[in-house]
């Protein structure tokens, strides 16, 4: 047999699996020694300044000798501030086993800054569960995903999804509002057009799925319809697994109106009588918009409406007051309902 001799396509991609498997294997590796590294070192640092003098200066005066010592033989990664972040590491998790392999040092320094040990738990579970990198993990935190979910859902409900304690079972457990698109990179401008939009979104389909929600796959673009002689596209049609059904999403670029909500609810329908299996949960109509009026929504879907709901996108991420201001909007409502329900 010639040396030379054409192998199997299979044998060299199962090959180049082995071999980048094991790649990323040492490279976890590495990255969760050095994790463990900073952890035992936060806890020596600490340990230190509770049996050393009384004085409220005295951690501060601990790490900067140390630094001093260690950034010389060592380089950066033991300045000043990084074994502060260590002392931090420690006190924020002081159970060693508690300290997660699958996430890096990186990643645990954006963790540690989060003082909600609510919000900060549910960012590391989600790190976890969705294989985040540090510039994903970083992408959540600063586009205030968790705020964006209670605007919909109680604390309980988002960390026990987060969890797996329980699967969602209404899209508005899965779905934000609202959408922040920052990542499509579009220049600020007064108007954009629909396409321009959703060409955007198709370039950055990754992302557009991981802002989306838990679950989503991409199944296609307009998606050509006909009934009768008339023509209709729908923008995208997507796929959720954890509700199994199929996902309509239509692109408007301005305020919402009765008549595109009617549209949308057309190509619901659609599917739910043409395309959806027998097995399948039935069909959910997103109308990613510009900006809406939440009555005139109310008002044109029936009272009992599930599948059908009206998500606001940003192109550029909403600071936080903006969001809390949003968050005690919500509340404030549900409150007034409530009384007003009694």
């Amino acid at each position: 047999m010639k040396s030379k001799e054409i192998i199997s396509t299979k044998l060299i991609r199962d090959a180049k699996q082995i071999i980048e498997a094991a790649q990323k294997n040492a490279v976890r590796s590495v990255d969760f020694c050095r994790v463990q590294m900073y952890w035992n070192l936060g806890k020596r640092i600490f340990e230190e300044e509770q049996h050393g003098k009384k004085r409220a200066d005295y951690g501060a005066y601990i790490v900067k000798s140390l630094a001093e010592t260690l950034e010389v033989e060592y380089g950066s990664g033991f300045s000043r501030r990084q074994l502060e972040f260590c002392r931090q590491f420690f006190i924020t998790y002081p159970i060693a086993n508690a300290v997660r392999s699958q996430l890096n040092w990186s990643q645990y320094r954006m963790l540690i800054q989060i003082s909600d040990p609510d919000k900060r738990e549910y960012y590391e579970i989600e790190a976890v569960n969705n294989a985040w990198t540090g510039r994903e993990l970083e992408r959540q935190i600063n586009s205030q995903l968790y705020e964006r979910l209670l605007l919909s859902n109680d604390k309980e409900s988002v960390l026990a999804v987060a969890r797996k304690e329980r699967v969602p079972e209404t899209p508005q457990e899965v779905i934000k509002d609202p959408m922040v698109l920052e990542f499509l990179g579009l220049e600020k401008k007064p108007v954009y057009c629909e396409n321009d939009l959703e060409g955007e979104i198709l370039s950055h389909i990754t992302d557009f799925l991981l802002e989306l929600g838990k679950g989503f796959s991409f199944v296609t673009r307009q998606k050509r319809i006909m009934l009768e002689d008339d023509e209709f596209f729908i923008d995208l049609v997507l796929y959720n697994r954890l509700l199994r059904c199929f996902v309509i999403v239509e692109i408007k670029i301005g305020k919402i109106t009765h008549q595109d909500i009617g549209q949308l609810q057309m190509y619901v329908n659609y599917y739910d009588r043409i395309e959806k299996l027998p097995e399948e949960n039935p069909t959910i109509g997103i109308l990613l918009c510009a900006g809406k009026n939440d009555s005139v929504v109310k008002m044109t879907l029936p009272e009992n409406n599930k599948t059908i709901l009206a998500s606001e996108y940003k192109l550029y991420l909403p600071t936080t007051e903006q969001l809390i201001n949003e968050i005690n909007e919500v509340k404030e409502l549900a409150k007034r309902k409530k009384k007003s329900n009694h």
